[in-house]
């Protein structure tokens, strides 16, 4: 049997370690660790965030979540490489109907542009009795559905405000589903 090459070995373990891991640190050292939930389904996975001088710098599962024990999904998996991914859109785009390109506007025009819709069709479809003089206040021709890890007071507001305030009926949460 060949002899083992001439490596340090940790003081804390028989191992040997090459002369370049020897003076290698985790890249995590120092990094502030969050506590989070995978936003991909309604299971609701831990995950732990870390960050080093405010920059993302690696998201995996938490093992001290009782519901997956630090495993992962492959999308929950894939979730620090959706953030950091220089493909990934960070503008609004838009089409034009009939247009052949994307256009490049503000945040503030597109929710203004969903404003305008939203009202446009809750003003067209709005129905404030039916035919036998009972109050409905509804729409049904606009829709929500929520996120499975919304949590309740989120879910809360989106009920007041679609149900309450537009009138909306259709309003679903994946968590349901």
């Amino acid at each position: 049997m060949p002899d083992a090459p001439d490596w340090p070995r940790s003081p804390l373990s028989r191992e040997p370690f090459s002369p370049q891991s020897v003076h290698k640190a985790s890249r995590l050292r120092g990094a502030t660790v969050t506590e989070s939930v995978c936003p991909y389904c309604a299971v609701g996975c831990g995950q732990l965030i870390y960050t080093k001088g405010g920059k993302l710098i690696d998201i995996e599962g938490n093992p001290e979540s009782p519901i997956n024990e630090g495993t992962l999904c492959p999308k929950g998996a894939n979730a620090f490489q959706l953030a950091v991914n220089p493909h990934r859109a960070t503008q609004v785009l838009y089409r034009a109907p009939y247009s052949d390109h994307w256009e490049t506007r503000s945040l503030d025009w597109a929710l203004d542009q969903i404003a305008q819709r939203v009202k446009t069709v809750r003003d067209a479809d709005f129905v404030e009795r039916n035919e036998q003089g009972r109050l409905l206040n509804a729409v049904r021709s606009i829709g929500t559905l929520g996120g499975a890890t919304i949590d309740n007071e989120e879910n809360y507001l989106i009920k007041k405000l679609f149900a309450g305030g537009l009138g909306v009926i259709s309003i679903e949460n994946q968590a349901r589903i």
